[in-house]
């Protein structure tokens, strides 16, 4: 059934569905301070399985996450290497270099959203004391919807390690990501998550996206990694007391959601599709289930304008870069129609 609102802003926006709520009602609950969480010690050890790890941490977001990442691979005069565009370094405040003293590096993507191997390299510093310590490199996938290639992820990470440089891999969709390198290659979803993983020392999973849960990210990697984590947790101030209900969605929703995010990715191409050949926009093919559009020519400066009228009708997206439309599990293929509608309506006007 189409939502009389169709929210395309994010997928951050989805709600819990009616069986993701009675799984939060029924979950057992303890004190995760204290570690006696069922819940969240019962979705750690899944998402640890799920993606080869020794443990996981379950942290209130993503951005969280990261920075207990970064911050339990580097120490204070460190640096690490990371995309222009990267969540972790554009999106979250300067979270590292704020709370940790960590020196990002950025480096320029490539249209397919990889770095340079050969800039990656010439990035790492010597070790001189004019310079920070080059300690991790950050990657992200997917980055604005668009699946690295795997032959890149192994390359890059491999590089890495080549140079003694921790790899984090911000997956906060990394089931979008797997869903389509699986439809690439033949595989299912979670063998192509956990081959994904394998290549990194850390993951962050976000459980608040395409998955549908209201809150939640994990944080994957070795105990000894995760003991670090959890201490920096506390110092951020995520340690969350009967967080059970929390996790219980999370958990449900890696059961139950992982395989409908082709759903998604599919909607997404079909509003690509829907907006293909109007004049004045350039729309990006969707690799996932976020479409980016550009206007052009003479409605280069009507973005203001477009979203004002899509909001009238009920729709809305965002405009803080590009305008970007991003499908979820509360967007169906009326609420996509109704959206390429409007849009053909401002442009025919």
């Amino acid at each position: 059934m189409s939502q009389a609102f169709v929210d395309l802003r994010s997928d951050t926006v989805t709600r819990p569905t009616a069986a993701m709520r009675e799984a939060m009602l029924a979950a057992p609950l303890g004190d995760d301070v204290f570690g006696d969480d069922p819940a969240v010690n019962a979705l750690q050890e899944k998402i640890a399985g799920l993606l080869g790890f020794e443990a996981a941490l379950f942290v209130p977001t993503g951005t969280q996450s990261n920075l207990c990442a970064i911050l339990s691979h580097c120490q204070r005069g460190d640096e690490y290497i990371v995309g222009q565009m990267a969540h972790c370094y554009r999106w979250e405040g300067g979270g590292a270099a704020v709370f940790g003293s960590v020196q990002p590096q950025p480096l320029n993507h490539h249209s397919d959203g990889t770095l340079a191997l050969s800039e990656i390299e010439a990035s790492i510093k010597p070790d001189d004391a004019h310079f920070a310590r080059t300690r991790l490199l950050a990657l992200e996938n997917t980055l604005g919807g668009k699946l690295l290639p795997f032959d890149y992820v192994q390359q890059a990470t491999a590089l890495a390690k080549k140079h003694g440089l921790n790899r984090h891999l911000d997956g906060a969709r990394l089931f979008n990501a797997a869903v389509a390198q699986a439809a690439q290659t033949g595989s299912n979803a979670l063998a192509e998550a956990k081959r994904i993983a394998g290549c990194f020392d850390s993951v962050s999973v976000c459980f608040s996206k395409g998955l549908g849960a209201p809150v939640g990210s994990a944080l994957c990697g070795s105990r000894e990694f995760i003991a670090r984590a959890h201490r920096i947790r506390k110092m951020a101030g995520g340690g969350m007391r009967q967080a059970g209900m929390l996790a219980a969605a999370a958990s449900h929703a890696l059961d139950h959601h992982v395989g409908r995010l082709a759903q998604d990715h599919a909607l997404a191409r079909q509003l690509a599709d829907g907006l293909a050949g109007i004049e004045g926009l350039q729309v990006e093919a969707p690799q996932t289930n976020i479409v980016f559009v550009d206007l052009t020519g003479a409605a280069r400066e009507q973005s203001a304008a477009l979203l004002k009228h899509l909001a009238g009708r009920d729709i809305q997206a965002t405009g803080l870069y590009r305008l970007r439309f991003v499908t979820h599990l509360d967007v169906d293929a009326d609420g996509v129609d109704r959206a390429v509608a409007a849009i053909r309506e401002f442009f025919q006007r």
